[in-house]
This record gives structure tokens, sequence and C-alpha cells, in this order.
């Protein structure tokens, strides 16, 4: 069987305020902007590590989809709200120093770094719409 060439391009996460979360991840976290369409709360930004053009992660509005209804809008506004709705896991060589310029930023801490009993070493913050945030340290 040959292997498969796959590789990860886009990840989305929702936002409730495309603005906070725009400045949470440009500023806290240093990323690039990559694409921004739309206006007011209806609004897809697309941000990415720099020197990662392939990789990106796009904010979107969560309640868009028409194919939602309004029993589920209010089921992913509770989860958002409760920081259980969605998560990325980033990496970095350095998470000390993430987590210092992280935190500096004014994000919400969920936790500070502390090395796991599964053999890495973490963080993590909820961005503005409630998104769990997680850093690990690369080996």
């Amino acid at each position: 069987m040959a292997a498969m060439n796959i590789t990860i391009s886009s990840s989305f996460l929702p936002h409730t305020d495309p603005d906070a979360s725009l400045a949470f991840y440009r500023d806290a976290l240093g990323f690039e902007i990559r694409n921004d369409v739309g206006r007011g709360t209806m609004r897809w930004i697309t941000v990415g590590p720099a020197g990662q053009p392939d990789v990106s992660i796009v904010l979107y509005p969560p309640a868009a989809d028409p194919g939602i209804t309004d029993d589920e809008r209010r089921t992913i506004a509770e989860m958002m709200a409760k920081g259980t709705y969605a998560t990325v896991v980033l990496s970095s060589p350095d998470v000390d120093a993430a987590f210092a310029k992280v935190e500096a930023s004014g994000a919400d801490v969920v936790q500070e770094p502390i090395d796991q009993p599964y053999g890495i070493r973490d963080c993590a913050f909820r961005d503005p719409a409630g998104n769990t945030v997680r850093i690990n340290q690369q080996p």
C-alpha cells in the first residue's frame, strides 16, 4: 500500500467578537493575518504562524450555517461560554516564554506551564470566544 501525502491546511475556531479574536491571535500569539472577509460579526478571519504559510486557523462566526437550528445555536453559545466547544493545540520551543508573552497580553489563563505526567510541558489559555488554546513545548 502506498503512503498518502496528506497535510493539515486549515482548522476552524469559532469567534464571538472578530476584533477581539483577531487581537488575541495577532497580538498575543504573533500570528499573521492571511485573510479577513465579511463585516461586523459575520467575518471570517484567517490567521497563521509566521513562516508556516500552509497552516492556518480560520476564525469564523459559529452560527452562520443556515442548517443550524436555534436550539443548536444556543447549545453552541453555551458550550463556547464554558470553554468546551473548541480547542487548538500549538507548540513552542519555549513554553514558559510563550506563556509569559500571552499572559502579559491579558489573556484568560487556564493553566500555567506544568510538566504533565504523559511527558510534555504545556500551558493553556482561553481565547476571547472561550476556545481552549494549549501550547505544548516542542521536544
